[in-house]
């Protein structure tokens, strides 16, 4: 017994010295990676701007809050849409750190009556201005604007209270508008302040204007042979990467590159299949005649499920547009069409009533809020919202007193009060469908209480017209998905696929023994979402970016296809590789070298019969050379040769020396040099334009210059 029990003493402290060195090589592996929380080394900062960091946490707040602006405004926030809101947010980030510092330098500030007339003044900035502009009218309402920016700002300054939640929400309503949309306020001036001391110094001197107008003026009259550079075979003029690399050195700015990598994939089809198809479309055939029966068409698509949101309401004929309407409209009362195709969906339509209706109406409203349409936040109990809706209706219908009147006085809705009430015509989808049932189904000069989510309503209808037809559909559509039998078959031929195709050439070998389709997917930066031709999968981006050429995935899964990559290229950022830089450096090079072939073939032409014979070509002529276009008719873009046809050296010689162009090379004959007057010339107007254009250019190009200027390292990619 003692003997077991030291064996077990002996075991646990092995088993306990084990667990330790795991547990120590785990944390030293990670501390290695640089993950490690222990040791402090892992990094928060998403990237740097001239030194300065910018952390994750400040990053994502950002992030967040463009997220809510945009879900505010009624946008879906997709990962399309996100990708987007963090490269604007990046950009924004990036366009701060570079200008607070020169505003600094400068001594730029934006004071409190600044600040006060871009929100409430003559000409506030936009949102202000589109908040507070009733549409019908297009008058700007700067008592209600200031009046709406007081209460905010009492609310911000009284701080958030300990009792009622709603008196919290309005506060962090106001908390969110003096510090975060002022402060964008604040930063749209100092841009335009610091964009305008750099535009307005823009300046033309009449002297210039007057020797651009001398030169713009010359018109050449040539005769010219040219030689093409299609008439050297390329196989003579072979250009090698060092030529290329050689190439790419004297002109480096223009092969700068950010990071990224390439890749080359094969897709599985795993959209759904006509099995798939055809067992949805019998479910349908099985659930119609239950559709048709019922008699509450809304319980039984809560109950079975329907991608179409029944609506209790009725649609003018002209206003439906589905597929398959005419039969539709065709059906009795109770009866089904279907299914049938609409988009990715198989629908049954049910045709729940019909009755003529007008198209549209007009009314006119008072409304006893309940509500604050802004907060969403309750401004008054029900009971004592009905009284004073009561109240209204009987100062109208027993005291006499005149709608629009009343309306002014007392109705909670700022855009139609100014109007006695007033709402202009509208369709039935443009209101609540409490108004919109009152406005639709009563007849003209009818008065009466509505309640809906807003509050109370007392509406006169005022006119009605385009009566037809109209019908409430009910719709039992169901989205044609893929089945797991469907799924599985795509998923198992990619994993076939990755598993045989370790390598470059075992996937090239298995695409072309499977006759499967090569794509490729250039230039996928670290920090991108989404792939060309793919969508999002930052999965695969992920993978891109810790692989190794040749390496190949397991298959992923990005909307309805499986995928299987390839590493193919891996760009540094810096300066492009002559490989990648080959498309575009080796047709200049080669035609420099085609170029001094010709130009020895040519020689030293006496005239230019003698430079057409030497390379086999006409002489032809262009009577209107301008010095202010780089085009010759029928010849192209050939700026070399335009310079030379108002080269005074070469007036008067029967031939020039061989000239290099864009296609070819050229000899030229100096006919004739004329100016074409201009005698109405606006010096004055000129100088406007010039200068207005140079300004144009500096506020639209200032950023990306200082940008470009700007150390800037994007580790975005290491988070996302």
């Amino acid at each position: 017994m003692s003997i077991l029990q030291t064996i077990r003493d002996r075991a646990a402290w092995l088993v306990f010295g084990l667990i330790a060195l795991s547990l120590i090589g785990f944390l030293l592996m990670d501390a290695f990676v640089g993950r490690s929380r222990l040791f402090g080394n892992r990094s928060t900062v998403v990237g740097t701007i001239d030194g300065q960091k910018i952390e994750y946490d400040d990053f994502e707040r950002e992030v967040s809050s463009q997220e809510d602006r945009y879900k505010a405004q009624g946008y879906p926030v997709n990962d399309a849409m996100q990708q987007n809101i963090r490269d604007e947010v990046w950009r924004q980030m990036i366009e701060d750190a570079i200008l607070s510092k020169d505003f600094a330098k400068l001594g730029l500030d934006v004071s409190d009556k600044e600040i006060n007339d871009m929100l409430v003044g003559n000409d506030p900035i936009p949102d202000v201005k589109r908040a507070f502009t009733d549409p019908k009218t297009g008058l700007f309402d700067a008592q209600a604007a200031a009046a709406q920016i007081n209460q905010l700002r009492s609310l911000y300054k009284a701080g958030p209270k300990k009792t009622a939640n709603a008196d919290n929400r309005q506060y962090e309503a106001a908390k969110s508008f003096f510090e975060e949309s002022v402060p964008q306020i604040i930063k749209m001036r100092l841009r335009e302040k610091y964009t305008s001391l750099l535009a307005n110094s823009a300046y033309v001197p009449k002297w210039m204007i007057e020797k651009m107008n001398a030169d713009n003026s010359q018109l050449a009259a040539i005769s010219y042979v040219n030689t093409p550079y299609y008439t050297v075979p390329d196989s003579a003029a072979k250009i090698t990467d060092g030529e290329i690399e050689d190439y790419i050195n004297q002109h480096k700015d223009q092969f700068k590159q950010e990071e990224s990598r390439s890749i080359a994939y094969i897709t599985f089809n795993a959209a759904p299949s006509s099995s798939d198809s055809d067992k949805l479309k019998q479910q349908l055939v099985e659930l119609s005649t239950e559709f048709a029966k019922t008699n509450d068409p809304q319980a039984f698509l809560a109950r079975v499920g329907t991608e179409a949101a029944y609506g209790d309401t009725y649609f003018g004929k002209s206003r439906i547009q589905v597929p398959n309407k005419d039969s539709i409209f065709a059906l009795a009362k109770g009866a089904v069409y279907g299914p049938y195709l609409d988009g990715g969906n198989f629908t049954i339509a049910k045709l729940v009533d019909e009755k003529t209706m007008p198209d549209s109406a007009r009314a006119r409203h008072i409304l006893v809020a309940t509500i604050d349409p802004q907060t969403q936040q309750p401004t008054m109990d029900d009971s004592t919202a009905k009284k004073k809706i009561d109240s209204i209706r009987n100062m109208i219908e027993k005291g006499g007193q005149k709608f629009d009147s009343v309306a002014a006085r007392f109705s909670d809705d700022p855009g139609s009060k100014t109007k006695g009430g007033d709402l202009g015509y509208f369709t039935a989808d443009r209101m609540v469908k409490e108004f919109s049932d009152f406005a639709f189904n009563h007849k003209v000069g009818d008065k009466g209480i509505v309640k809906s989510q807003f509050g109370y309503h007392y509406i006169e209808v005022t006119d009605q017209k385009s009566f037809e037809p109209a019908y409430k559909v009910a719709y039992l559509s169901r989205k044609i998905e893929t089945s797991p039998e469907t799924d599985q078959a795509a998923s198992g031929m990619a994993s076939q696929f990755a598993g045989e195709s370790r390598d470059a050439k075992a996937f090239d070998d298995n695409v072309q023994k499977g006759k499967l389709q090569r794509l490729n997917a250039p230039d996928i930066q670290p920090s991108e979402f989404s792939i060309p031709g793919l969508g999002p999968n930052r999965q695969l981006v992920r993978w891109i970016y810790d692989a190794e050429v040749g390496n190949v995935s397991e298959p992923f899964a990005i909307g309805d296809k499986y995928v299987v990559a390839l590493l193919t290229e891996i760009n540094k950022a810096g300066t492009m590789s002559a490989a990648k830089a080959r498309s575009v450096v080796e047709p200049i090079l080669r035609n420099k070298k085609k170029a001094e072939q010709i130009i020895k073939k040519l020689g030293s032409p006496a005239s230019l019969d003698a430079a057409a014979t030497a390379g086999g070509q006409q002489i032809m002529h262009a009577d209107s050379v301008l010095f202010s276009s780089p085009y010759i008719a029928n010849v192209g873009q050939e700026p070399k040769v335009i310079g030379s046809a108002f080269n005074k050296d070469l007036a008067g010689k029967p031939a020039s020396p061989p000239i290099p162009g864009n296609g070819g090379v050229y000899v030229i004959q100096v006919e004739k040099v004329s100016a074409l007057s201009n005698p109405n010339a606006d010096l004055q107007q000129q100088r406007f334009v010039q200068e207005q254009q140079q300004r144009q250019r500096i506020s639209y190009g200032l950023v990306d210059a200082l940008r470009k200027l700007a150390t800037i390292e994007d580790d975005r990619g290491k988070f996302f």
